[in-house]
């Protein structure tokens, strides 16, 4: 790749120039401005080594897109509250815009970036964000009433697990992504405002 085809606009490490990439990560890169209007910046930094664009998109899609108890909203509600525990400013305008848009509701998608207890939760949403901000925040202290807790507000063990990897998820996107100074792109943040 030569050097003038290598920049990092919005992402602390260089990354491929779009006539670089190669097929398979072309046609992905393709597929998202389809779909989403854009190629997220996290793509595009994920962009300079296909095996690893790759195992991180197919991971992503798994857990964030694939059958599961928990509905998306809920799914893009842990990654918000994670991304908030880990001050990564990627992930909360990224998915801070999600929460907006499937829900509705542009001031849950704020208070779930501030402080998720000022977001009128419900009994259910409550024990699930408060789970993963103790996985987050101190995961060796996890403990069988956690799982209790989640439990009692009606989730399964499968969600529990779905529950539990998505945060996971989440806290290492949130590491990457302030490791490389990874900006969110532009329209992200007037995503779902009305």
């Amino acid at each position: 790749m030569s050097k003038e085809k290598v920049h990092a606009l919005e992402i602390g490490l260089p990354v491929p120039d779009a006539d670089d990439l190669s097929p398979e990560t072309r046609k992905y890169w393709d597929l998202c401005a389809e779909k989403l209007g854009l190629v997220p910046n996290v793509i595009k930094a994920y962009s300079s080594d296909d095996g690893h664009l790759k195992g991180f998109t197919s991971l992503y899609n798994t857990l964030m897109l694939g059958p599961s108890g928990l509905s998306k909203l809920e799914r893009e509600m842990i990654a918000v509250v994670v991304s908030s525990i880990n001050h990564c400013f990627y992930c909360l305008v990224a998915h801070g815009a999600a929460v907006r848009e499937l829900s509705g509701q542009p001031e849950l998608g704020e208070a779930l970036a501030f402080n998720h207890r000022y977001a009128g939760l419900d009994a259910r949403q409550r024990a699930m964000v408060a789970f993963v901000e103790k996985l987050t925040r101190s995961p060796w202290e996890m403990e069988e009433a956690d799982r209790q807790a989640l439990r009692d507000a009606g989730f399964a063990d499968r969600d529990i697990w779905d529950i539990a990897n998505v945060a996971g998820f989440f806290n290492m996107s949130n590491r990457v992504a302030s490791a490389v100074h990874m900006m969110p792109n532009a329209e992200y943040h007037s995503a779902g405002r009305g």
